[in-house]
């Protein structure tokens, strides 16, 4: 038996290339519904990379998705690519945690116990919502939520909030409440981000990112500083100087990912509709200190700070995790005897990168005796 845990796009390519290879795996998702992480993302999100970098194997996006799907465009061309493969998939099954078994894998789950020869781990890189440990949430009085919680600006409409992070929800959340009728818009920035625009001149700007990713760092930062100031301009004064760690740097050497963002939220911070400080310290009953010294005293505080991938309860005593929590082995290789990652490599792309390592993995489960060229370190892949 095949188990393939987690019914998100990752999941969903595993299934189907082991189908294509002969199989029959069962795919183990414990929400509700397949693609439950996006379906529970705020209203506005939209895909970072273009329908061109974002299908699976075999399946287009429906005329009107648009260039960059949509939230609910995204969770329906799920539902029909699990429709047209016939995946089957256990909803409202939790895989607790994986042991080895006799040479096989027993899945404690939230029903009974599984066992499976073969299992595939593909739960999502931002999968459990990370909140700092800021001193004073416990008596903070305003509303503290993380950007995971956040659907709409409705209910902020007239009131002061802060965002803490500069990633691509920070910024989109940040934009969303400024045109949604918030009074006052802070966004905390912490470390310096390497901003991208999604489209350039109405053309979608993630294959040119795919392309310098296969150069050295050096060469493709270059590339990348002289198109952020024709594109951007200087956002010093706004309190957004470019980081000195070029976006490629930061990527092959913490496999993070830059901030993605339209124009219009570039075009937000220099109308001053979202104003920059600096990075949250601490909290207190009704204000928060931030780097500088300063206090600002908003109505809420919207921590979009990143996921991480939870995996720990689940594998983490098998070793096959690094010392951050991410699989060693990545790319459709196996990790153990018999279990792969699929999903953990965040780069430009990466629904479509998903597809290649699914790829992978039914090829070397079909064929145990050939070799796996995708068996290499998780810092290797990213590396290029």
């Amino acid at each position: 038996m095949i188990l393939v845990i987690g019914g998100g796009p990752a999941g969903l390519a595993a299934a189907a290339a082991l189908q294509r290879a002969g199989m029959r795996p069962v795919v183990l998702e414990q929400a509700d519904a397949i693609g439950a992480a996006w379906r529970g993302r705020y209203k506005r999100l939209r895909l970072n990379t273009s329908r061109l970098t974002s299908h699976l194997p075999g399946a287009r996006y429906e005329r009107g998705a648009g260039l960059f799907a949509s939230r609910d465009a995204f969770v329906a061309y799920l539902e029909r690519f699990a429709e047209r493969h016939r995946i089957d998939v256990r909803l409202a099954t939790r895989v607790q945690r994986i042991d080895r078994d006799d040479g096989a894998w027993r899945l404690r789950t939230s029903g009974e116990d599984m066992h499976a020869e073969h299992v595939i781990v593909a739960t999502g890189y931002a999968h459990e919502p990370c909140m700092p440990p800021w001193t004073g949430r416990d008596v903070f009085r305003p509303r503290l939520l993380h950007s995971a919680e956040y659907r709409n600006a409705k209910p902020f409409r007239g009131r002061d909030v802060l965002v803490a992070g500069s990633g691509c929800s920070g910024m989109e959340i940040a934009y969303d409440l400024a045109e949604g009728g918030a009074r006052r818009v802070w966004m905390a920035v912490r470390t310096l981000p390497n901003i991208v625009l999604r489209s350039l001149g109405g053309l979608p700007g993630d294959p040119i990112a795919v392309a310098l990713l296969r150069l050295p760092p050096r060469v493709a930062d270059t590339q990348d500083r002289i198109m952020r100031r024709l594109v951007l301009g200087d956002l010093s004064q706004y309190g957004l100087p470019a980081p000195e760690e070029g976006t490629f740097a930061r990527f092959h050497r913490l496999g993070v990912a830059p901030t993605v963002v339209d124009k219009e939220v570039i075009e937000a911070i220099k109308d001053r509709r979202i104003e920059i400080v600096q990075g949250v310290r601490a909290l207190d009953a009704t204000s928060v200190k931030l780097a500088d010294g300063t206090r600002i005293e908003p109505d809420a505080l919207i921590a979009a700070t990143g996921y991480t991938c939870g995996l720990g309860p689940l594998v983490g005593h098998l070793g096959v995790l690094d010392e951050r929590g991410l699989p060693r082995t990545v790319g459709g290789g196996e990790a153990a005897a018999g279990m792969r990652f699929i999903g953990y490599v965040p780069m430009p792309g990466q629904i479509h990168y998903v597809a290649v390592e699914a790829k992978r993995a039914a090829r070397a489960i079909a064929h145990p005796a050939g070799p796996s060229r995708a068996a290499r370190p998780a810092r290797a892949r990213r590396a290029g």
